[in-house]
């Protein structure tokens, strides 16, 4: 997508301003996700120049939070290809995601008060969400709220901000379209979490069932707990490197209880209340986007 072009060269415009030849070569070594928030700022308020620069300010933010996580995770790959943190080291990671942090803000101050304002705010949640999913990763949880609270303060939130902010800027419905990008991120996550499940490691690009292992007890586990006979069984599992056919028992669970086919629609139905929000918008490519994600192969 050429726009998308538009937003790249508007965040290399912003590090330039900068006038720091690290951060320059850093952001160029930084590969580049879908884009999602971009494409749903564009699809919502056009592109034009107070747009493009929109999505650069909430494309360096979530890059910056990817920086952070990566340290956090101890990450040595990022979409295939090697993290900063293994390229250089963690307080490079660190320093240049304060950068990219600190200049997206600088850019945001410039902007529309509600529009700094929303993402602003969205920022902080995001950040108290990167808390609570380490601290969720201590123990075993079987709190449905709990997971649901952190993938929206960590997910969702940024993405909700981007759909509500795009209305602001174009003089829209704000509510209908944060309903909309929440909606959208908490299906995202969901989904991210039940293809954990159902993906091979080729498909992934990382080890299958690897959430697990990690101790992230994910949509698709909770609803396990709740309903399989064994829960000691699942329990011992949790955090542990798991064998073939430990892999197998977990995965013919989730069938035979129908844990892995309710997350899917507990996903599906987030989707289809996004699409029924934003109906009577005339805007059928939020509508697709949203099928696209909820109605593909698991």
């Amino acid at each position: 997508m050429e726009e998308l072009e538009k937003v790249k060269d508007k965040i290399k415009d912003f590090i330039l301003e900068c006038k720091d030849e690290k951060s320059l070569k850093l952001l160029d070594l930084l590969p580049t996700g879908k884009m999602l928030r971009s494409k749903l700022i564009l699809k919502i308020a056009g592109v034009n120049e107070e747009s493009i620069k929109l999505c650069a300010i909430v494309e360096m933010i979530h890059a910056s939070s990817l920086l952070h996580d990566d340290v956090i995770d101890e990450a040595d790959t990022r979409r295939g290809k090697p993290s900063i943190n293994a390229l250089f080291d963690n307080k490079t990671s660190i320093m240049f995601g304060d950068v990219l942090y600190s200049k997206a803000f600088t850019e945001l101050s410039q902007m529309n008060k509600d529009i700094a304002y929303t993402v602003s705010n969205a920022v902080t949640l995001l950040s108290i969400g990167e808390m609570l999913d380490v601290d969720l990763t201590d123990s075993f949880n079987t709190s449905y709220e709990k997971y649901l609270d952190m993938i929206y303060k960590k997910t969702a939130s940024l993405i909700e901000a981007s759909a509500k902010s795009a209305a602001i800027l174009s003089n829209k419905n704000r509510d209908k379209y944060a309903l909309y990008g929440r909606n959208l991120g908490l299906a995202f996550q969901m989904i991210d979490d039940i293809l954990d499940i159902t993906q091979d490691s080729a498909t992934l690009g990382k080890p299958a069932m690897l959430d697990f292992v990690e101790g992230k007890v994910t949509i698709p586990y909770l609803l396990l707990y709740e309903r399989v006979e064994d829960k000691k069984r699942l329990q011992s599992l949790y955090k542990k490197s798991l064998s073939k056919e430990e892999e197998a028992w977990i995965k013919e669970q989730m069938f035979e209880t129908k844990a892995l086919k309710d997350s899917i629609n507990k996903a599906k139905n987030l989707g289809n209340e996004a699409i029924q929000a934003v109906k009577d918008e005339n805007n059928e490519s939020l509508v697709e986007i949203m099928s696209a994600m909820i109605n593909r192969e698991f």
